[in-house]
């Protein structure tokens, strides 16, 4: 998750970003100032998210620009948590400020994988007798099949 707050970290000093999480989900807040549902395009793909944003500004007829020093756009672009889940996330906007939860994926248990292939010492083993002796002695059963008897 360091390389999601690196990223945050980059944004432009207008916009202020909160990262949360719980058992569940991550939580990113993001200050939008002037910022609407319809003006916002979230996207997530191959591990990152894609912020695009642009607010409106009304400017009064009877003045224009000298300096412009508020952003009209955000496109940002920042690494997914690993374990984050772009399926099932979900987004909203309330008076500039976009929600965006990421749901966790579910971590499995351990699973064994088997092997295939040729040279099984089980099967080898089990078949003709020529198993391993673990105690190097003879044993009863080691004696029958050199044909063998203990008396």
């Amino acid at each position: 998750m360091s390389a999601l707050r690196e990223a945050l970290g980059e944004l432009p000093d207008a916009v202020f970003a909160d990262v949360l999480e719980n058992d569940e989900e991550y939580l990113l807040v993001l200050d939008l100032p002037g910022v609407h549902a319809d003006t916002v395009d979230v996207s997530a793909s191959r591990g990152r998210l894609r912020i695009e944003a642009r607010r409106e500004k009304s400017v009064p007829r009877e003045f224009q620009y000298i300096e412009e020093g508020r952003a009209l756009f955000l496109d940002a672009d920042f690494p997914l948590p690993p374990d984050a889940s772009a399926e099932g996330a979900s987004a909203s906007v309330d008076r500039g400020v976009l929600e965006l939860r990421l749901p966790k994926r579910e971590r499995g248990g351990e699973t064994s994988i088997p092997i295939e292939g040729s040279g099984s010492t089980e099967s080898e083993g089990s078949a003709g007798g020529g198993g391993v002796d673990t105690d190097g002695e003879p044993d009863a059963e080691d004696d029958r099949s050199n044909g063998s008897a203990t008396s």
